[in-house]
């Protein structure tokens, strides 16, 4: 037994070195691909997960190359069709981890989705908190936490609402049947560009989109910032700057109505049984 490992210490001695080189290399690797990936502002999460797999690609290699070197009956073919059949095997049975983990990848690797942006996906709406590889953390506007898998990202349309940094807002006005249309319009074109939150470069309009019920209905159009406080202030503001608009003009904002007609063609028709028109000739004849 000892000669018999004396005789494969040489072959022990250059799987040590393989090893040692496979440690060396690989950290040489992960520091290039680190520097060159963040020199191109490419995402923490994604510059960890390449270094990761540099790490783990590198002594998978490392690994293989020193069993052939112990075990010159082991041939790099056994090695790549054990690693094949390990790999299907736990793709099955981490089936859904490989999907998110995946998913991570391409969220991690697109231009849009940043830490910051306000999503809407689904029932989920909040502001992005952390990207990982395999989840996402979305912070509701009701401050609770909600940890979602990166395939549901991927799968649905997600709504990004601070990509631009801007939002257009719309609010619906109605105004009295005896208004003239024209200065009510002038009216609230007014109050809309005397607000502080409306962004004034961008385009305001003020058009009449309805005839309702009982009013003659406005819509209000501008832009303001696209974060859920913003959007809430905005709206806040231009509201309260058309109701002060239209009482100081004297217009009224009516509320629903229904109007009595006594005309006579409202008038029910009477209506007759099959009793009354037998009983009828009776009372002619007697």
């Amino acid at each position: 037994m000892a000669s018999a490992f004396f005789k494969s210490l040489p072959n022990l001695t250059i799987a040590l070195a393989i090893l040692v080189v496979t440690l060396i290399a690989g950290r040489v690797v992960r520091a290039i691909v680190s520097a060159a990936m963040t020199r191109a502002h490419v995402r923490d999460a994604l510059i960890t997960l390449a270094r990761n797999l540099i790490s783990i690609a590198a002594w998978i290699v490392g690994v293989a190359i020193a069993m052939t070197v112990i075990f010159p009956s082991v041939s790099p073919s056994d090695i790549i069709a054990g690693l094949g059949l390990t790999s299907v095997a736990i793709g099955f049975a981490f089936k859904d981890v490989f999907e998110n983990f995946l998913a991570g990848v391409i969220i991690l690797g697109r231009e849009k989705l940043r830490i910051g942006d306000v999503i809407e996906c689904e029932d989920v709406y909040g502001r992005v908190e952390n990207i990982l590889i395999r989840e996402t953390h979305v912070r509701e506007t009701d401050g609770e936490l909600v940890i979602v898998p990166n395939s549901y990202l991927f799968k649905n349309p997600v709504n990004i609402e601070t990509d631009r940094g801007l939002k257009r807002q719309e609010l619906v006005v109605g105004v009295d049947y005896d208004t003239d249309m024209r200065q009510a319009k002038a009216v609230l074109q007014e109050a809309l560009e005397a607000c502080e939150t409306v962004k004034q470069s961008e385009t305001k309009d003020v058009q009449c989109v309805s005839f309702g019920g009982s009013s003659i209905d406005f819509k209000l159009l501008w832009w303001s910032g696209s974060r859920p406080a913003e959007q809430r202030e905005t709206y806040d503001e231009v509201a309260f700057a058309v109701k002060d608009a239209l009482d100081e003009a004297g217009i009224t904002i009516p509320f629903p109505q229904s109007t009595l007609s006594f005309r006579e063609e409202s008038v029910p028709i009477p209506l007759r049984t099959i009793r009354d028109e037998k009983q009828a000739p009776l009372n002619e004849d007697s």
